[in-house]
């Protein structure tokens, strides 16, 4: 996998998940069911957002991938672990286990990412 392609993608995907309930927070909470704490969806929204802006962002040097990559596996491990906890207990929808999934994703992709780049740099 091209890491910085999986960067990108996946701050994509941040930056939409995180716009959303900051541009129309009605619609986002017809699926997803109104928060009582409006500040910690607004919070949330807005962490997804920079990470979503940042990722995309990513540098073409190894360095700047490193980082980005922490970046992106610690959204992606994050995110889904809150989804998993709370739609059990009633707290969020099931529909929030489409974010986990997406998230779940992302991190097969970064842990394809490293496992390729580590084989190229044994086969040399």
């Amino acid at each position: 996998m091209n890491p910085l392609l999986t960067a990108r993608s996946q701050g994509l995907f941040d930056l939409v998940g995180g716009g959303w309930p900051l541009l129309h927070l009605r619609s986002f909470e017809w699926v997803f069911r109104p928060e009582s704490e409006e500040w910690l969806r607004r919070t949330t929204a807005g962490l997804l957002a920079v990470s979503g802006w940042v990722l995309p962002r990513t540098p073409s040097p190894q360095g700047g991938l490193a980082w980005t990559r922490r970046t992106a596996v610690g959204t992606a491990a994050s995110l889904p672990a809150v989804d998993v906890a709370y739609v059990p207990r009633g707290r969020i929808r099931p529909a929030s286990l489409l974010e986990a999934a997406m998230q779940a994703g992302g991190l097969v992709a970064w842990w394809r990412c490293g496992r390729l780049r580590g084989h190229r740099t044994a086969a040399r």
